[in-house]
């Protein structure tokens, strides 16, 4: 992709599984983005790059964030349950965000972990404190949920439905922009998902980065999956 227009023109034309409005939202900043880094002198290909690997949807769901109000919620320092993670997935995360994951996790290689705490809780977990020992690079999924109520955050954990729990509206953005991202870039350049918990476990079992997303790595499908999800999520909130 060689042109910067033929990238505009790709962003302004892809569509994406998701609500109309945070589509649009999702949409708008991802060409800021790509006017931002053109306009700092980034190559046409490392924009590309950035878009593919979900640099692009990771800050836009960053700067949804960072305008939140938070008061009111229960999620306090080492109250992890919502760390037990259902089935070995653990939720959807960029390119991006398993290399900073891994890279994070890999000093404590051979370590007690989560599982050591409880057998379905990430690896990431320090098994003790039950603080996250990446906080920093912790996915935008562990960022943005959240919590109004601890005992319905227990049951949640047990498998049991209850209120409470619950994502933030910029996470369904920015997997709203991962979703156009692909579909911007069909054809161009593949833009993959991966499972937290997989690329968590690998990092703690010492395998190294290119194997750790090897074994991680989603079927296409499953980001189309996820999209669905949300726009349910979404629908039911409305």
């Amino acid at each position: 992709m060689s042109k910067k227009a033929t990238l505009a023109d790709r962003i302004a034309k892809a569509r994406v599984l998701s609500d109309p409005n945070v589509a649009d939202r999702a949409r708008r900043g991802v060409q800021a983005f790509v006017q931002a880094t053109t306009q700092e002198g980034v190559p046409a290909a490392d924009v590309v790059g950035r878009i593919a690997d979900g640099s692009a949807a990771q800050g836009i769901g960053r700067v949804g964030l960072s305008a939140v109000q938070t008061g009111g919620f229960a999620c306090t320092s080492g109250c992890a349950f919502c760390c037990i993670l259902s089935g070995d997935d653990g939720g959807t995360i960029t390119e991006a965000e398993a290399v900073a994951l891994h890279s994070a996790l890999a000093p404590f290689a051979g370590e007690p972990d989560g599982r050591d705490w409880n057998v379905k809780a990430c690896p990431a977990l320090d098994p003790v404190s039950r603080q996250c020992r990446v906080y920093d690079a912790r996915p935008m999924i562990c960022r943005s949920y959240v919590s109004t109520d601890v005992d319905a955050c227990e049951m949640v954990s047990q498998g049991k439905a209850s209120d409470g729990p619950g994502t933030l509206d910029p996470y369904h953005t920015y997997l709203a922009a991962l979703g156009l991202s692909r579909a911007a870039l069909k054809g161009a350049k593949r833009v993959s998902t991966y499972a937290l918990a997989r690329v968590a476990a690998a990092a703690v079992e010492d395998l190294p980065l290119e194997d750790a997303l090897t074994k991680a790595r989603h079927a296409p499908s499953e980001l189309d999956a996820e999209l669905r999800r949300s726009k349910r999520d979404l629908s039911r909130a409305g």
